[in-house]
């Protein structure tokens, strides 16, 4: 049975995402879009966090890295051939750096939007997993790295834009950008993308890689004691976050038309990881809901106090944290413990009423 309403719910949610053009405006349904496009990230994050036990404060550089890279091809598509981005004259520069012409191409773009960030995230998971860092080092770590990801697209404006980041987008595949048949079919492809992560991350999950992952998590000195390498499975699971976090980026800068460092640092990255702790850091349709929860949250909250949305969000993570340890994804199991609380409570009295009578019998 509770298999059955499960899958009801995410086919109830996955035909009310499909349906949406229908019912919302272009503003709300180009929130709606972006949001789902971090949802991508959240489901990387849940696999990394919620059943590898590894605590990442710097998703923001590999979400980065995926936007980045669409961005330099967006703003080469949008240029004459020969010319060179407006930032990079006025930096005194006199050619277009290699490793720009390289995205040039839609396809290369594309791929590197998977690639690279993949590669990334494995490749800091090889050099500090072997190692044996875990726990609250390895989230300093990469609130380390975020800090630094975003100060080094600051000081090279020449190359990325500075703090202004990369705007100006106008085509992707001779498509306009800002027409609205445009924005309805990247719309559709953000929510099979989602679908698609989504049903990649429940087939891990039922596989003997997900049952790894969590035994991992639970007791990482056992796991390696019955002769697993934990090092290995939390690299692959940590690229696999990596990856889903660049696609998200990319999906991101279409709906947006814009990145800049503002928007990879410490504090989004800590937001990524507030929403998916809003929405049950184990659970995969938990953490979709978190963060559409969140980022709407953030929408409105800075909409009409913009000087206390932070406050919000962080107030937000605290009752969390300590009223719901498992987010949204653990009401219904708290809703039980209460009811399982108040029929013990109902029936001490009876109880002792019971033992009562048979005493006084005796």
């Amino acid at each position: 049975m509770k298999k059955w309403l499960s899958l009801s719910l995410d086919i109830a949610l996955l035909a009310a995402l499909v349906a949406a053009p229908l019912y919302l405006s272009a503003y709300h349904l180009s929130l709606l879009g972006r949001f789902l496009a971090m949802a991508i990230l959240s489901l990387g994050l849940c696999l990394v966090w919620g059943w590898s036990g590894i605590l990442s404060l710097g998703q923001g550089v590999f979400w980065g890295l995926g936007a980045y890279i669409l961005a330099m091809h967006l703003k080469l598509a949008a240029l004459a051939p020969g010319d060179m981005p407006d930032f990079m004259m006025w930096s005194g520069l006199d050619h277009l750096p290699g490793w720009w012409t390289i995205f040039r191409h839609p396809a290369v773009a594309l791929l590197g939007v998977l690639i690279v960030p993949t590669i990334a995230a494995a490749g800091l998971a090889w050099l500090v997993f072997n190692r044996r860092v875990s726990g609250v080092h390895f989230a300093l770590i990469t609130q380390a790295l975020a800090l630094a990801f975003a100060t080094l697209l600051v000081s090279e404006q020449a190359y990325t834009g500075g703090f202004n980041g990369l705007t100006d987008f106008t085509t992707l595949f001779g498509r306009y950008i800002v027409d609205p048949s445009f924005q309805r079919s990247l719309y559709w492809i953000t929510v099979v993308a989602l679908t698609a992560a989504y049903l990649f991350c429940r087939w891990i999950s039922h596989t003997n890689f997900g049952k790894i992952l969590l035994a991992i998590r639970d007791g990482e000195s056992r796991t390696r004691f019955l002769g697993y390498n934990p090092a290995g499975y939390k690299m692959i699971a940590f690229a696999i976050g990596g990856a889903f976090a660049g696609i998200s980026g990319a999906l991101y800068v279409l709906h947006v038309g814009v990145i800049s460092p503002a928007m990879v640092g410490v504090v989004p990255s800590i937001e990524m990881v507030v929403a998916v702790a809003v929405g049950g850091r184990d659970s995969f349709i938990g953490v979709i809901l978190g963060t559409l929860l969140v980022n709407f949250g953030k929408d409105w909250i800075s909409s009409a106090m913009p000087e206390m949305w932070q406050f919000g969000i962080g107030l937000l993570f605290i009752l969390v944290v300590t009223l719901l340890p498992k987010g949204l994804a653990g009401i219904p199991e708290l809703r039980g413990q209460i009811a399982a609380r108040f029929r013990r409570s109902a029936g001490a009295p009876a109880l002792e009423a019971q033992t009562l009578a048979i005493t006084q019998k005796n």
